[in-house]
């Protein structure tokens, strides 16, 4: 299992990710924003004063941050995007030009301090991988904050009847008593827990029931 700083890697190869906010009318917004720096366990980008994004982070941190990768992985992550203290801003904006050269030929000489930059120091992740059979997924976190396990488990209530190994689409449920899913290579399509004849599958994390709020978003 990787840790943080190296999912936080796999955003930044990928640079061009979707970001998700919340707008002014609490409708859901995205756009594709480039992960500028990874380091330290913490992920930097930056925006222009006058964009929306710009705006909607302002009035609301959270994000969700969103990157597939050419081997069908993905990471997801969800955060506090926190704009810099003033008096760290030219520098790393500096630092961000420095280490993305690319930005030069978009906002060249002094017209880059009209961006600024944000950091994401804490959250959740997730990583899922499509291109294994079956596939692999993972959850971490980084930060202060806390991983939350998500998915499904079986619990006592279990009669053993086999239904939910038979309906499973990547056959990762095992015999047992009860029996058991391997979190790691679950879809969470929810198809076992739907066709449980006595309901002794329970959601797991903030999918259950209406969710629970986390970063103020609603996974």
């Amino acid at each position: 299992m990787m840790g943080g700083q190296e999912y936080l890697e796999i955003l930044r190869n990928i640079r061009d990710c979707a970001f998700a906010t919340i707008d002014c009318t609490g409708a859901p917004a995205v756009r594709i924003i480039d992960v500028m720096l990874v380091e330290e366990g913490r992920l930097y980008f930056c925006t222009a004063r006058g964009k929306d994004f710009y705006a909607e982070l302002m009035a609301n941190p959270a994000v969700a941050v969103t990157g597939l990768n050419k081997e069908w992985q993905t990471v997801r992550l969800m955060g506090r995007a926190e704009r810099l203290a003033d008096g760290e801003q030219k520098a790393m904006i500096d630092r961000i030009f420095q280490e993305n050269p690319s930005m030069e030929g978009v906002y060249p000489g002094e017209a880059r301090y009209i961006l600024e930059a944000f950091v994401i120091a804490e959250g959740r992740l997730e990583f899922f991988d499509l291109g294994k059979s079956p596939i692999c997924r993972e959850s971490s976190s980084f930060g202060r904050a806390e991983r939350e396990e998500k998915g499904f488990r079986i619990t006592e209530d279990c009669i053993g009847c086999g239904t939910c190994a038979a309906v499973c689409p990547q056959q990762c449920i095992a015999e047992g008593e009860p029996y058991k899913i391997a979190a790691a290579h679950c879809l969470h399509c929810g198809l076992c827990f739907e066709s449980c004849p006595v309901e002794a599958i329970e959601r797991l994390g903030s999918d259950r029931g209406a969710g629970g709020r986390r970063f103020g978003t609603q996974d």
